[in-house]
């Protein structure tokens, strides 16, 4: 794994100069909106003056957000794009080079519905920067993802409303697992008990996700639950040493971690409310911190390798 030391060099030598470079458009965008906002505001100031208000202040605000989308949706996508291509991928090819990414594609929705971890029905998805790659022995796949499902109400008075919840939003992950598993194994954030103390025992026995497997390790049992196809499967890939690292792993980075394992592969999706890897806008981008940042999430994905023994070659696949 690069070090700090090496992102903090390549941000001297390379990012500083691109994200400083980058201001300039960034400025603009603020500009733009600064300009509407104040012209939104000082008609309303004019409509109350001349007794006006009522329900042309929601026409006034509705026409100035219109026109603020139309005047900066172009200047935010070339943004957006360079700082992609400039800044984002100069990190990645950081951790390692030979590492493909794609700023606007997604992990497809199959592998997620493969994956097992979540049952609810998704009505809408989208997600981005999408990294392919190798880490010694073993090939992955991650991105951003964020799944919704639609869920419609009606009033007494007969009208529909319409919302979108969130099933997942965060990092989505799967690497080679080098053994084609007979059945699934899932190990979930252990929420029920958490919330409930021994009653959510019995609901993790009514989660109709499969059998519950007992693990013996204490800290492990705290932090996930773990369901399988049958008892003796899960025992046999859940060693001591991975639970340990996926004890640290949940302290280290304090995000809830899903983990299945289905096929030939092992699949972990990480919640993460951000967006990640998205410019600022009414901020500088022209800091470290920010960089950081992004080195800390992409290289989440070489820790879970190195971390749960993914190139150690324990099984061969039959």
């Amino acid at each position: 794994m690069r070090t700090i030391e090496e992102l903090e060099k390549l941000y001297t030598t390379t990012l500083e100069g691109r994200l400083t470079g980058l201001e300039d458009m960034r400025k603009k965008i603020v500009k733009t909106i600064n300009i509407i906002l104040g012209v939104v505001i000082g008609t309303i100031v004019l409509m109350g003056i001349l007794g006006l208000l009522g329900f042309g202040i929601i026409v006034v605000i509705f026409l100035g957000i219109v026109l603020g989308i139309a005047l900066t949706h172009g200047k935010m996508k070339r943004y957006r794009a360079a700082f992609k291509s400039q800044v984002v991928a100069e990190v990645i090819h950081l951790i390692d080079d030979s590492w493909t990414y794609d700023s606007e594609r997604h992990i497809p929705l199959n592998d997620y519905h493969t994956s097992k971890l979540f049952t609810h029905g998704v009505d809408r998805h989208s997600g981005d920067d999408y990294v392919k790659g190798r880490i010694d022995k073993t090939d992955f796949e991650f991105s951003e993802l964020h799944t919704e499902y639609k869920k419609v109400t009606t009033d007494s008075k007969g009208r529909t409303q319409t919302s979108w919840h969130t099933i997942f939003k965060g990092l989505f992950f799967h690497a080679d697992f080098n053994k084609h598993l007979k059945g699934e194994t899932l190990v979930l954030p252990d929420t029920a008990q958490r919330l409930f103390g021994k009653f959510g025992q019995s609901l993790q026995k009514m989660s109709g996700r499969g059998e519950l497997v007992k693990m013996e390790d204490v800290e492990f049992e705290k932090q996930y639950v773990v369901y399988g196809s049958e008892q003796i499967e899960p025992r046999y890939i859940l060693t001591p040493v991975m639970m340990e690292k996926m004890v640290q792993l949940r302290k280290q980075y304090g995000h809830e971690l899903h983990f299945s394992f289905v096929g030939t592969r092992v699949y972990c999706a990480v919640s993460i409310t951000k967006n990640m890897f998205e410019p600022r806008i009414f901020k500088s981008g022209a800091n470290f911190e920010d960089i950081k940042e992004i080195h800390h999430y992409i290289a989440l994905i070489e820790v879970l390798v190195h971390e749960m023994n993914l190139n150690t070659r324990i099984w061969t696949k039959e």
